[in-house]
């Protein structure tokens, strides 16, 4: 399904994002190798960045790529925002890495910190609806035409076309003052994911996500939930357009929001 030889009009650069929690210091599963982290899942952000530095060929940068200064920059990110006098407990930090190797990050302010394990997944049937362990629920629409996977799907770069269009062909859908997002397949209507969230869905009393063979992003959140044995990789190809019924739950995971639900809307 790769398209390994399509390249983005524009330059770009790799691009990662994370959270800066106090809440995450408090779970042992988060800790790096400095022990308790306040940035969620930052190794396995770092992975992901010389995974894709490989993956564009960007063998500079990914031979100075170094944890050490990812974490370093990170925190430059949080200490220039005290500077300018943000007060804010939790940040966003966008990270991007040039093809030379050269890290950014900039953090902008997140309206609340967690309150609870941000990797908790609903388990019992039915799923009930749960604002203080989920936040609110999303609006999830099923794409109205196929997207065509890549590199750049299967990478996080700046190069964000694919996602934006997909967006924008289904704005008119979603009613005005509400958070939605777009569940997107590929030409044989295999589910890849969101614009912004990896996807489970609920097949056999298990969460299970599209495998990477259907183009999707191979996310930290995902990762980390594959590894951990929360979520299931579809290896049947179950996971279609047509499998997908309206009012069904979705479960969206990301490296910024830890897990969310969402419900399929027509």
């Amino acid at each position: 399904m790769m398209m390994e030889g399509e390249s983005a009009k524009t330059p770009f650069q790799l691009l990662t994002s994370t959270r800066y929690d106090p809440f995450l210091s408090s779970l042992s599963w988060n800790d790096d190798q400095d022990g308790p982290s306040p940035f969620f899942l930052l190794p396995l952000h770092f992975d992901r960045l010389v995974s894709a530095s490989e993956t564009h060929n960007w063998l500079y940068a990914k031979s100075v790529l170094r944890y050490t200064s990812l974490k370093s920059s990170c925190l430059d990110a949080i200490s220039e925002q005290r500077i300018r006098g943000n007060t804010s407990s939790t940040f966003r930090l966008r990270i991007t890495v040039s093809p030379e190797g050269r890290i950014a990050v900039t953090a902008a302010s997140l309206p609340t910190s967690f309150t609870s394990d941000p990797s908790y997944l609903p388990l019992d049937e039915p799923i009930v609806e749960n604002e203080d362990q989920h936040g609110p629920t999303l609006r999830i629409y099923v794409d109205e035409e196929p997207i065509t996977p890549s590199v750049f799907t299967q990478t996080k770069t700046t190069f964000r076309d694919i996602y934006d269009l997909a967006k924008a062909r289904n704005d008119a859908r979603a009613p005005e003052a509400t958070s939605w997002d777009v569940v997107l397949y590929n030409e044989e209507g295999q589910i890849t994911e969101t614009t912004i969230f990896n996807v489970a869905f609920r097949r056999s009393s298990q969460w299970i996500t599209p495998s990477t063979t259907s183009g999707c992003l191979s996310g930290v959140m995902r990762k980390w939930l594959l590894d951990n044995g929360r979520i299931c990789e579809d290896t049947d190809g179950i996971l279609t357009k047509d499998s997908v019924q309206e009012g069904e739950w979705v479960l969206l995971f990301n490296g910024v929001q830890g897990c969310r639900l969402g419900k399929i809307y027509t």
